[in-house]
């Protein structure tokens, strides 16, 4: 079964769920106990963005339901993708509901260059913004309008344009501009990636929308809080460790063979596009380490210099840490390094089986 199929299957089953509940179930509902766990965590676009029609007229009418028989969940303070539909901002954004207002016109309003010039390529951008210091206000999409002509190729150029010259008040992270640092993680066009590694589509009609990391406390705008992340990878000990000093003294040698087996887990940039993908990662990120951490780990175990690799795999033998993986392979899918943390895992689990 595709990731998507299993997706609109396990919203089908939330919602067969909360119709037990209202009847006196006692069963927990998974995705929905976290929406209620975490009341600010950003739910997930792409998933649901991608499905074929089927899927998502499906998904629309499991969604409609669990609004009527939970309606508490639909009143969180986070942007979502059923709110923000395929269809044009001014009808799904703006669109009015018991959940939710209509929002003034200041708060939707469009802010960017003008086409005065006959030969510009105008360009829309949808933007999560949402501001910590305004308690009152709730999280929007704010539209802007570029030039391309007058723009760098990536979505970081776009971002760095609108800053500098638009909005100053929009807030991200930046850094190298060259796909190394991992700093502008986000959700793209229902993809997590990375700003500077994503190119604009230079179809002026298809407009573009951007949130921040989905499933993550948002700090501000497209800044996610990265706490929990870095506290798990710290958890793994993600370093060499050895009780016996190198033979020569001067270094711990490998054979090229020994080296081979790193290729491909050591350039993990820690991005945190995988993890924030992983619908694993998002019903159990307080307990599963996820797949970049998962991977980083597993660098470590496969490294023939360290001596810590039985200790390493003891404290990943448990139900949560390692095996909440379901091989739903949304990881290898959205990394921006081409990685493959699937596998990773799945090294991890046969060396655990037939140690």
């Amino acid at each position: 079964m595709c990731a998507n199929s299993r997706t609109c299957w396990m919203l089908l089953r939330l919602n067969l769920t909360s119709q037990s509940q209202k009847r006196g179930g006692n069963r927990s509902l998974g995705l929905c106990h976290l929406y209620l766990k975490h009341p600010r965590r950003h739910p997930h676009p792409h998933p649901l963005s991608t499905l074929i029609p089927p899927h998502t007229m499906a998904l629309r009418l499991a969604t409609r339901r669990m609004a009527a028989t939970q309606p508490m969940l639909f009143r969180r303070s986070m942007a979502t993708t059923i709110e923000h539909t395929k269809e044009p901002i001014s009808a799904a954004a703006e669109a009015t509901s018991a959940s939710r207002p209509p929002e003034p016109p200041s708060k939707t309003s469009t802010i960017g260059e003008s086409a005065t010039d006959p030969n510009a390529k105008i360009k829309t951008f949808h933007i999560y913004r949402w501001n910590p210091d305004e308690p009152s206000s709730k999280p929007k999409m704010q539209t802007y309008t570029l030039d391309l002509n007058k723009t760098g190729p990536m979505m970081l150029d776009a971002l760095i344009r609108i800053k500098n010259e638009v909005d100053p008040t929009l807030t991200f992270r930046r850094s190298c501009r060259e796909g190394i640092c991992g700093s502008c993680a986000m959700n793209i066009d229902g993809v997590n990636t990375l700003a500077c590694l994503c190119r604009i589509p230079t179809e002026t009609k298809k407009e573009s929308r951007i949130y921040p990391l989905p499933h993550t406390y948002v700090v501000k705008d497209l800044v996610p809080d990265m706490t929990q992340f870095y506290k798990q990878y710290r958890s793994i000990k993600p370093y060499l460790q050895r009780d016996t000093p190198p033979p020569n003294g001067k270094e711990n040698l490998q054979s090229k063979a020994e080296r081979r087996k790193l290729d491909g887990l050591y350039e993990c940039i820690l991005c945190a596009c995988c993890s924030t993908s992983c619908p694993s990662y998002w019903w159990n990120s307080e307990e599963y380490l996820g797949p970049a951490v998962l991977m980083q780990s597993y660098r470590w175990i496969a490294d023939s210099r360290d001596e810590k690799t039985e200790q390493r795999k003891d404290a990943l033998n448990n139900s949560m840490s390692l095996y909440r993986c379901h091989t739903i392979l949304n990881c290898s899918r959205t990394c921006p390094k081409g990685l493959n943390p699937a596998l990773a895992i799945a090294e991890i689990k046969k060396a655990m089986a037939f140690s």
